[in-house]
């Protein structure tokens, strides 16, 4: 019997993953000493005789659930929210406190970069370890051992003692490796983002195979895009609870809007606390973003138009005084800096209040939520009259009304030909230029498997 085979009679019979009332519980001791000087000091101090309480964790709280055969689950939430220890209690790196777990079949998991590899093996010492360890036999990993290496691109680098891998290495290695010894079950934690853009979208791709033969994927992301082109189904997970189990669409919806809530509730505390320095001779009194209507909004689609409004209140004439916006996606990665400088703008402006306006066309932004970070310089750079870390953030989405949830749109024309007129070698004859003329373009969107960030 093929493997396929007996795939498709274990999703009649029996879900691969079960979980059932599982909790996870860890203790740690807040006052615990970690130093002979700090047992000296506790030993001799009045409260040394104090009772010591243990406090308690509960990373997962009551989890049940069935994954079936073949099913692509993604996990969300925020950090701290349990994903990983639910991976980790899954592939049995740790005991449930409570409840039953259930796999069924061979179980990969992808969790830390370099767990399982032996730092002063090479690469391909590792593969041939790691393989041993999932119950491969030398024929099986003899037989795929040269795919491994080939899918990692690590060329002679799977000679090196693995210690001296980057984090990127360690992570092609472990991927390659995951997917590589026939999995039934594939457990994949927020890692992938380690690794650089092109292998990424290998990566994805990669996923999408091994789902579509058949194997059980738990995939965990902050990358939203990535989740919902691979999982039909969600599950939200906050402080060790589950949330919501749902479709997809359904779940990344109610999970966004909880950000979007989570930011309009900060957005007056963040002025508060935000690092901002300078000399305030020009000092920005207010930062708005506008739709192309001129209503002021935090939240805008992807190829939207955008108006930056910076009012301020100057002390004294000032000749240059260079006005810049940076953005910045909300892991902190830097994104881009329109400036009226790079524009070749007028920028001198007299004491008193006034406003500038820093107008974009189309967002290029992907989805995601982003920090504008507002300047005022003198013309060289190096005098900051206000530096205004963080001053304003918004969330970037796609298109409700996109069927195909797109990230990039791609203008484009049809036409119709006629099966008569395509002659004997099957070829599109040329449309004439009256007949370009009049064709209506029409949008075609294609998905890309991407961090929305890049």
């Amino acid at each position: 019997m093929d493997r396929d085979s007996e795939r498709n009679i274990n999703k009649i019979k029996e879900p691969a993953i079960r979980f059932v009332g599982v909790n996870k519980r860890f203790k740690f001791n807040a006052d615990n000493n970690n130093s002979v000087l700090e047992i000296i000091v506790s030993a001799f101090s009045r409260s040394g005789n104090t009772v010591k309480q243990d406090h308690a964790l509960w990373a997962l709280q009551e989890m049940t659930f069935d994954i079936a055969p073949g099913e692509c689950v993604g996990l969300v939430g925020n950090n701290g929210s349990g994903k990983s220890t639910l991976l980790k209690v899954a592939s049995g790196i740790i005991r449930p406190t409570s409840g039953r777990v259930e796999i069924r079949g061979r179980l990969s998991a992808l969790l830390e970069l370099g767990a399982g590899f032996h730092p002063d093996l090479t690469g391909k010492e590792n593969i041939w370890l790691n393989a041993s360890i999932l119950g491969l036999s030398n024929a099986d990993i003899a037989r795929v051992y040269d795919d491994i290496v080939e899918f990692s691109e690590l060329g002679e680098f799977i000679h090196m003692p693995v210690k001296h891998y980057s984090s990127g290495m360690y992570m092609r290695l472990g991927f390659s490796v995951a997917v590589h010894v026939w999995p039934d079950v594939l457990l994949i934690d927020e890692i992938l983002a380690v690794g650089d853009q092109s292998f990424q979208i290998k990566c994805i791709a990669r996923l999408h195979q091994l789902n579509d033969q058949g194997v059980t994927v738990i995939f965990v992301s902050h990358n939203l895009e990535t989740v919902r082109s691979l999982c039909s189904r969600i599950f939200w997970i906050v402080d060790g609870e589950m949330v919501t189990d749902g479709d997809t669409d359904d779940v990344i919806k109610l999970y966004l809007a909880s950000h979007d809530i989570t930011i309009e509730k900060e957005s007056d505390e963040k002025t508060e606390a935000i690092r901002r320095w300078g000399t305030a001779e020009v000092k920005i009194t207010s930062l708005r973003l506008l739709s192309d209507s001129g209503h002021e909004q935090d939240h805008f689609i992807v190829g939207e138009s955008m108006t930056v409004e910076m009012q301020y209140l100057a002390q004294r004439d000032v000749k240059k005084a260079e006005f810049g916006l940076s953005f910045f996606r909300e892991d902190g990665a830097f994104v881009g800096a329109p400036n009226r400088q790079v524009a070749e703008t007028e920028s001198a402006v007299t004491e008193g209040s006034g406003t500038v306006r820093c107008h974009i066309e189309q967002l290029p932004l992907l989805p995601a939520v982003y920090d504008i970070t507002a300047t005022v310089y003198d013309a060289a750079g190096n005098i900051a009259y206000d530096h205004f870390e963080q001053a304003k953030s918004f969330r970037v989405s796609n298109d409700p009304e996109d069927e195909a949830d797109s990230q990039i749109e791609i203008s484009a024309s049809w036409d119709s030909v006629e099966a008569a007129n395509q002659g004997e070698t099957g070829k599109r004859p040329r449309a004439s230029r009256n007949q370009e003329s009049e064709q209506s373009p029409s949008r075609i969107v294609a998905k890309q498997s991407q961090d929305p960030g890049l």
